[in-house]
């Protein structure tokens, strides 16, 4: 299966919102509430995106092994999310999310218990989903794609600068406070972003988990 950048770029921007979706109805189910989660303000989280994008150009060799096909996803997933986790902590100094209390995790960053549905999430993907949403944009005139491609981009990036900012913020939040004890700045340096406007106030309601380093 071929793709050209304004498809991959579309696909990543649907696989993106599914991954926000999938994030916020597991926070319903689990806490009977609405929580925006993902680090932008748009309802999409770049990681599934990238993970979805990199699987399809990547993995589409062993399209007819799905043992093999099952685990590779787990393999990608779980690299992206764990690479996701490192980088942001070391951008801002605080840890994101942590799965530390869960079994079978490596440095918190991720555990099995995400692992496997990023296996059968693959699977879907690859057999079910990528050839659907394919098949549809295939359909679509070439100026419809094209001007599909260019309103998404502009969001996406006029999204990226605004959310960056906000994050930059956060963390000169974090680094005037004096790190004493990590729990009590994460408490103090939350409710300091909370007095704050939306946006940052949206970013720690997205991650109740935040631990400041």
């Amino acid at each position: 299966m071929k793709y050209d950048l304004r498809i991959l770029f579309i696909l990543f921007i649907i696989y993106s919102f599914i991954g926000w979706f999938i994030e916020v109805l597991g926070v319903i189910i689990k806490e009977r509430k609405f929580v925006d989660r993902g680090f932008l303000i748009g309802p999409y989280c770049p990681v599934y995106g990238c993970g979805v994008i990199s699987m399809v150009i990547l993995l589409n060799k062993y399209i007819n092994d799905k043992v093999t096909l099952f685990i590779m996803c787990i393999l990608l997933f779980s690299i992206w999310e764990y690479i996701t986790s490192f980088i942001m902590e070391k951008l801002f100094n605080a840890r994101w999310w942590d799965y530390t209390k869960y079994k079978f995790n490596i440095n918190g960053r991720i555990c099995l218990e995400t692992m496997i549905p990023f296996g059968i999430g693959g699977l879907l993907v690859m057999y079910i989903v990528n050839p659907f949403f394919v098949n549809m944009l295939n359909k679509l005139p070439q100026i419809l794609i094209n001007i599909i491609c260019i309103i998404l981009l502009v969001i996406f990036i006029t999204d990226i600068i605004i959310s960056t900012n906000s994050m930059v913020k956060i963390k000169g939040t974090i680094n005037k406070i004096k790190k004493d004890n990590t729990e009590e700045i994460t408490k103090k340096v939350k409710e300091l972003i909370l007095q704050n406007n939306y946006f940052k106030k949206r970013i720690v309601k997205a991650f109740p988990k935040l631990k400041i380093k």
